[in-house]
């Protein structure tokens, strides 16, 4: 994800074409690359790995859905590039919440027996 905030937030070519097909051109462009700088920052910690990775998945589970269904696996003649990240960041991603589960429930345990207390 790091990789691709260089064209997100210089206004490259490629993802302003995507974001404007997508009708999100640039708040669309530049919230998500914010997005992916926080999930990338939080999968580098490790007390805050399955927040970033669960923040990825959806990310990442955002641009499978618009490149199936309105950009199309191949993007400007990238050969599907952009797509297969997008998958690659996606599984990578389930793979370190599975891995930190544990402390993804402990969160979750944590903060709704702190909201339980009358």
């Amino acid at each position: 994800m790091l990789q691709t905030l260089y064209f997100k937030f210089t206004a490259a070519d490629e993802s302003v074409y995507i974001f404007s097909k997508l009708g999100m051109e640039p708040w669309g462009r530049i919230g998500t690359g914010v997005l992916e700088l926080v999930a990338s920052i939080l999968i580098l910690f490790p007390k805050s790995t399955a927040f970033g990775a669960l923040l990825a998945i959806g990310l990442m589970g955002g641009a499978i859905f618009f490149h199936l269904t309105k950009l199309g696996v191949v993007v400007q003649n990238d050969g599907g590039q952009l797509f297969i990240y997008g998958l690659i960041v996606f599984v990578s991603s389930g793979v370190l919440l599975v891995i930190y589960r544990n402390d993804f429930t402990g969160y979750i345990k944590k903060f709704s027996s702190i909201s339980a207390i009358p």
